[in-house]
């Protein structure tokens, strides 16, 4: 397995459909939404891994969204030579900007469209 699959889902705690459970359980929900509707497709078809990007609208991640960002921080600081301190704290900066550049517009709509959407968030995960 060389590709990873990522899909991200950014959900509003505070609404009606969320707030009648734990912030916990929510992101284990949207995880679990979002591997029913992809992994079997990208274990089977493309043979590769899968892994739920979950975030709220408040600054929090989900667990698999969490553990995948240390694991890059990881390989960062051993591929760099920077701390892993300084690592994790550079991929968590990016994620922010990406976040923020893919933001709805004043105009209602998302700035730049679908292929700049996926560019932004692949940037994050770079290793490089």
């Amino acid at each position: 397995m060389d590709n990873i699959y990522f899909d991200v889902r950014i959900f509003n705690p505070r609404i009606a459909s969320n707030s009648n459970q734990s912030i916990a359980k929510t992101y284990e929900k949207h995880e679990r939404e979002k591997k029913t509707a992809y992994l079997h497709r990208v274990l089977e078809v493309e043979k590769s891994s899968f892994t739920p990007l979950v975030m709220s609208t408040t600054g929090g991640l989900g667990k698999e969204f969490n553990k995948t960002l240390k694991q890059l921080a990881e390989k960062k600081a051993k591929k760099t030579g920077y701390s892993y301190d300084q690592c994790i704290r550079y991929l968590r900066l990016r994620l922010s900007f990406a976040m923020v550049r893919l933001s709805p517009s004043p105009s209602g709509g998302i700035e730049g469209g679908y292929g700049q959407k996926a560019a932004a968030v692949g940037t994050i995960v770079s290793t490089k």
